[in-house]
Formats: structure tokens, C-alpha cells, sequence
């Protein structure tokens, strides 16, 4: 017995997929309905799965031409190249005059000689010209055949083609409607259209996809607590990203989980509610803050900091465009070897790509960063983490969302960001 499944949109196509191939002697085993789960839900419909069986399958008839019978060639030379049996009998009636003219030693005169020879040479070129003929007929049969299945071949492999670009084509708008530029969407259908199969499937195709994009991404850098030295911790980025609450967060997570000796310091004297919210944070966690008023003063703030493992530093939100503030914030880094201080540039998801374009540019001018992303909560469309990433090559590090402090804060999932970025559920 033979048994196989078929999966159709619908009970009644299956049905029909079953009877097709096996013929109407075929039982129904099973019907099940299948519902598309996870991140494929975007791209998959609802489907019908039938098993059926049959004792014996038939042979299905194909619309191909039939190959040619290569037997019948040997019977058509064989056919060709038998002499004929009035030749027989005139070359024996040939034979036993000669023999009697030898006996009577008289001799068949040369112009009659010549005309039975030349008679014999044309009936052999006839034959020769008809077995030329009929090969060659046949050459052109085969020829014709060969050259059908070529085309059939060839519509084959543009019907695949046309079904994987339209699956990409799918892909592609997703990942367009997520927000990321269409340069970086092309770079990475580029390149996985050498790694896929004519025949492969969406399933296929997402999966090398999400592949990509989650090598992209990338493992998190986050904030190094083992080193034996006091590290410097700088928040950088414009005005309203969030950094006092990112840096709330982070310390009470180091303070809270990691068992880490924690302080904080801020240059954000230009907002008197910025300095005072840190103030409320340091006082519930039972660490010290310090206010610094000039780059000249983080000496000073250094040493009596010094037997912390970590210190949290606010800097006060700059314009991009501003170069004297650019240079504030060069100088405040310099008080610090760059081999003890890592720098966190702030960034919400939800700027446009065109100015977060301009800002890293700005700050990339002024020292090397790693990157963190808030407001997470704000939107649905998180590209930009992906374009900020292929554009600066800067690590990705954490994400925020939401107000809470300690919570509403986490490491960089690549396998999240892939899987929201396809439409899923990340």
C-alpha cells in the first residue's frame, strides 16, 4: 500500500490532488486543518492536510513526448542494407553465364560489361541514399524531441525563478515596512539569493533571512565589570533621549543584581531637574553622586571616586550641530584614558533615520561609542536599530522602554530584533 499526504488552501483541492495521482481507487485516511504559527502567520495562509493510500499506483501519463523507440533503428538499417531478391537472381543468372563463357572461352563484350557494372552501382547508391534519408529523419525526430524538453525544462526553471522572487519580493516589503532602508534590505537579499535552492520554499528563505540578519546584529557590548581598575562609564547624545532614566536603570541593575560599587556623576548643570532626579535615584540605592560644573573638575571628582569599580556619568544633552558643545563634550572624555572609560551614545528609536544619520556622524568625530536604543515603547517599526548598526558598525549594547526604574530596560536580542523586523512577535 501506498500512502501520501497533500497540503491545499482548501478540503475539496487536496481531495483532488489525492484522486489525480493515485486515481479513484484512493481511501481518504485523514483530513487536518493546519493554521501557520509564530512569524509565519505574515506569510501563510490557513491549509488543509489530506492522507490517502492506495493498493497500487498507476502510471500518470505526462504530456511530454514520449522518447524515441531506439529499437525500430536497427530494423530500419537491417530492413535497408538486405539485397534485393530480383538482384539475387540476376547476379546468379550473371555468375553461371560467365562460367559458361569461360568454358566456351568467349567473353562478355566490354560495353555490356560495363553497363551490368554500372547498373550494380547505381541500385547499391539508390539504397545507400534511402537507409541517408531515413537516419537523417530520424536525426531530425530526436533533434525535435531534445529541443522540447528543453523548453518545457527551461518554463520549469522560470516558473521556480518567478515563485522565489515573489517570496523575496514578500520579504522585502516586510522588512521595508519595519522601517529599514531599502539599501541594507538589498544587500542582504544579495546575499543569500546565491545560498538558496531553485525550488526553495518561504519557510527556506525566511530562515536564511533571519540568519543574516541576527549575524548582522551581532552579540551585545555591554558595560565591562571585571576589570580591576575603576571604570568611567560616559552617556552621550542630543536632548531628550532619555539618558538620566537609561542611566537610573543601569545603575540599579549593577547595584541591585551584579552586587557592583556603583557612583554617579553629572555635567548636566543645565537642567536643574536633571540633576535633581539623579539625585532622588542615588539616594534610594545608597550611592553617591557628584556634580561637576567644568571638565577641569573631573580630576578632582576622580580621586575621591576612586575605590568604586563603576562611575556613571550624566553629560548634559548637545546639539549635533553645535561645534562648541561638541568640543565640551571631547574634553570631558579626555580627563579619562581611553583604556579605563567606555562611552554609550543614547538614541531613540523613534528619530528619523535622516537625522540619527547626522548625529552618529557628529559623535563618531568626537570618540568611538557603543549604542543604546529607548523608547522602544513609542513604536512599532524598529529599523532604525538595524540601519544605525550597518551604518556605524558600532556595537549594539541596550535597550529601553517605558519609565520604570529598575525595569523597562535589557541587553540587545538579535533574535528578537530579527524576528520583529520579519513581522513577528518578538
Amino acid at each position: 500500500m501506498v500512502i501520501k499526504k497533500y497540503i491545499a488552501v482548501t478540503e475539496q483541492e487536496a481531495l483532488e490532488m489525492a484522486r489525480e495521482e493515485l486515481g479513484k481507487d484512493a481511501v481518504i485516511m485523514s483530513v487536518k486543518n493546519m493554521e501557520p504559527r509564530g512569524i509565519w502567520k505574515l506569510f501563510r495562509k490557513a491549509s488543509v492536510e489530506v492522507t490517502a493510500a492506495v493498493d497500487e499506483v498507476q502510471p500518470q501519463k505526462e504530456d511530454k513526448m514520449e522518447a524515441p523507440d531506439f529499437s525500430k533503428l536497427q530494423e530500419i538499417i537491417s530492413q535497408d542494407i538486405q539485397p534485393e531478391p530480383a538482384a539475387d537472381s540476376r547476379k546468379m543468372e550473371q555468375k553461371n553465364r560467365t562460367e559458361e563463357l569461360v568454358r566456351r572461352k568467349e567473353i562478355l563484350p566490354p560495353d555490356e560489361e560495363k553497363a551490368e557494372e554500372t547498373e550494380g552501382k547505381s541500385r547499391n547508391e539508390s539504397a545507400a541514399r534511402e537507409i541517408e534519408q531515413k537516419l537523417n529523419n530520424l536525426q531530425d525526430l530526436l533533434e525535435k524531441q531534445m529541443n522540447s524538453r528543453k523548453v518545457e525544462e527551461e518554463a520549469g526553471e522560470e516558473e521556480e525563478t518567478d515563485l522565489i522572487q515573489s517570496y523575496t519580493q514578500l520579504v522585502r516589503n516586510q522588512l521595508l515596512d519595519s522601517e529599514v532602508e531599502a539599501g541594507y534590505v538589498d544587500q542582504i537579499l544579495e546575499e543569500i539569493d546565491g545560498t538558496l535552492k531553485k525550488d526553495a520554499a518561504l519557510d527556506n528563505i525566511l530562515a536564511s533571512i533571519y540568519q543574516k540578519i541576527v549575524l548582522k546584529i551581532g552579540q551585545p557590548r555591554l558595560i565591562d565589570i571585571h576589570s580591576q581598575k575603576t571604570r568611567y562609564i560616559f552617556f552621550i547624545g542630543p536632548t531628550g533621549v532619555g539618558k538620566t532614566t537609561t542611566i537610573a536603570k543601569i545603575a540599579s541593575t549593577l547595584k541591585l543584581s551584579r552586587k557592583a560599587r556603583v557612583a554617579l556623576i553629572t555635567s548636566d548643570t543645565y537642567r536643574i531637574a536633571a540633576v535633581e532626579q539623579l539625585k532622588t535615584y542615588a539616594n534610594i540605592l545608597g550611592i553617591p553622586l557628584k556634580v561637576i560644573y567644568s571638565p577641569d573638575e573631573m580630576e578632582k571628582t576622580k580621586e575621591e571616586l576612586e575605590s568604586y569599580d563603576l562611575v556613571l556619568i550624566d553629560t548634559a544633552g548637545r546639539s549635533h550641530n553645535n561645534k562648541e558643545q561638541r568640543e565640551d563634550i571631547h574634553k570631558l572624555l579626555e580627563m579619562v584614558p581611553e583604556e579605563d572609560r567606555e562611552v554609550y551614545l543614547v538614541l531613540s528609536v523613534t528619530t528619523k533615520y535622516r537625522d540619527l544619520v547626522k548625529i552618529t556622524q557628529t559623535y563618531s568625530q568626537v570618540t568611538k561609542y557603543n549604542l543604546i536604543f529607548t523608547k522602544l515603547d513609542e513604536t512599532d517599526a524598529i529599523g532604525n536599530i538595524y540601519n544605525i548598526r550597518m551604518l556605524t558598525g558600532a556595537p549594539l549594547s541596550y535597550l529601553t522602554w517605558g519609565q520604570n526604574v529598575p525595569d523597562d530596560i535589557g541587553k540587545i536580542d538579535a533574535q528578537r530584533i530579527a524576528k520583529q523586523l520579519l513581522g513577528g512577535n518578538g
